[in-house]
């Protein structure tokens, strides 16, 4: 698993991965796409090779490229248990953000200072609502 780490901690290897994903292609056609020499080229898919995230096959004097999915699956099953331990983490802080607004709301309202606002007669006049002047 380290290898293929750092296989795909170089720019360059993981283009040349992206390039080979979903077809066979050859060296040269993959060289094409960057500007470094060939031999640099050979050796990041040598690297990639060696880690086991492209095989190499030979036709004739060409060497043909592809992506080995498997090759990753380490790397992802490595890095998905980080994101399930994050995801797992924020659903429980969902949940008691959640618990701690229902019991809020259920709760009774707390009044201000302490004190009870007075009331006003219904009766009398001071106009201030129903039954006033």
């Amino acid at each position: 698993m380290d290898a293929a780490f750092r296989a795909i901690a170089a720019p360059r290897r993981r283009e040349i991965l992206r390039l080979v994903w979903d077809d066979e292609v050859p060296a040269g056609e993959i060289a094409a796409h960057f500007a470094v020499s060939r031999p640099a080229i050979s050796q990041h898919l040598k690297v990639l090779k060696d880690a086991g995230l492209v095989t190499e096959r030979r036709q004739g004097t060409r060497r043909l490229y592809r992506a080995r999915p498997e090759g990753l699956s380490q790397l992802r099953a490595f890095l998905e248990g980080f994101w399930d331990e994050r995801l797992d983490a924020l659903k429980r802080a969902a949940e008691r953000e959640e618990r701690r607004i229902a019991w809020k709301s259920a709760s009774p309202p707390v009044r201000q200072g302490g004190r009870r606002k007075p009331r006003t007669s219904m009766k009398g006049g001071s106009g201030d609502g129903p039954g006033g002047s």
